[in-house]
């Protein structure tokens, strides 16, 4: 979570969890999780500027989300689970850019496994997607990943390197970008990467980061690992030095599991 760079300060990244709730919570449930989550965490007396918090609900719940947050004053980012690579037009069942920056949506998540294994999004798509999040002040939080073919094939980093080469083509250096890093053969499984497997291939992907958009980039841009994270693994995970966050699925749907991994600094060790 610490970048040193010239040998002056060194760059301090704020820790993000973002929890993905795929396809699971109408818009009542929602805003009764939502809270939950909110009076667990004060209940705890979490300190909310120790880690960002962001929810990813469908489509479908973001104005019921927003309207909470807002009128709650909840401390929770909100993101979208993915977006249309264009702005407008005849692109029935799409969702616009424009449409979720309007619904103060800060990130979007784009090139999910299961984005690019069900609806067979390629790297060009993603990158498409990618210019079409930044073109509307959104930022988005790139997934790269291998399958345990690639993994046994390529080695680990190989395939998410390649897809994180072809997602920032077109990016601007300056660009707000997130990156996350979700082994397939590790998502639901139960079964996570070891810290140090994640470590290795987060470090790669700064590099990438470091190599398209510069080493200023590099350092700022924070790395999630994402596979099958929960509460007993998250902190072992975030001793890592290149690993800024984590992307959670299932965990992130059970209201005391998920404030368990934001509050993961409290937990014995870390």
């Amino acid at each position: 979570m610490v970048a040193v760079t010239d040998g002056t300060a060194p760059v301090r990244r704020a820790p993000l969890i973002a929890g993905n709730w795929k396809m699971n919570l109408d818009h009542q449930q929602a805003i009764a999780f939502v809270q939950k989550l909110h009076w667990a965490l004060r209940d705890a007396k979490h300190d909310k500027g120790s880690v960002e918090i962001a929810v990813f609900p469908p489509f479908t719940d973001l104005r019921t989300v927003q309207t909470l947050i807002d009128a709650d004053k909840i401390p929770f980012e909100l993101g979208a689970q993915d977006l249309s690579a264009h702005d407008s037009g005849a692109y029935t069942g799409e969702v616009s850019g424009a449409f979720l920056a309007k619904l103060a949506c800060r990130y979007v998540i784009i090139g999910h496994s299961e984005r690019r294994q069900y609806h067979h999004e390629t790297d060009e798509v993603v990158a498409a997607k990618v210019r079409a999040a930044l073109r509307h002040g959104l930022v988005p939080v790139i997934c790269v990943g291998e399958t345990s073919e690639d993994l046994e094939k390529f080695g680990a980093s190989a395939v998410p390197v390649g897809q994180l080469q072809t997602a920032l083509d077109g990016v601007p250096a300056g660009a707000d970008i997130v990156v996350a890093y979700e082994p397939v053969w590790a998502i639901g499984s139960g079964q996570a990467a070891t810290p140090q497997q994640a470590q290795d291939v987060c470090a790669k992907l700064r590099d990438v980061v470091a190599e398209k958009l510069g080493g200023d980039a590099a350092d700022r841009t924070r790395v999630l690992y994402g596979g099958s994270v929960k509460s007993s693994n998250i902190a072992s995970f975030m001793r890592e030095p290149d690993v800024d966050g984590a992307l959670v699925g299932g965990a992130s749907l059970v209201v005391d599991e998920f404030a368990a991994i934001i509050r993961y600094q409290k937990h014995v060790g870390v």
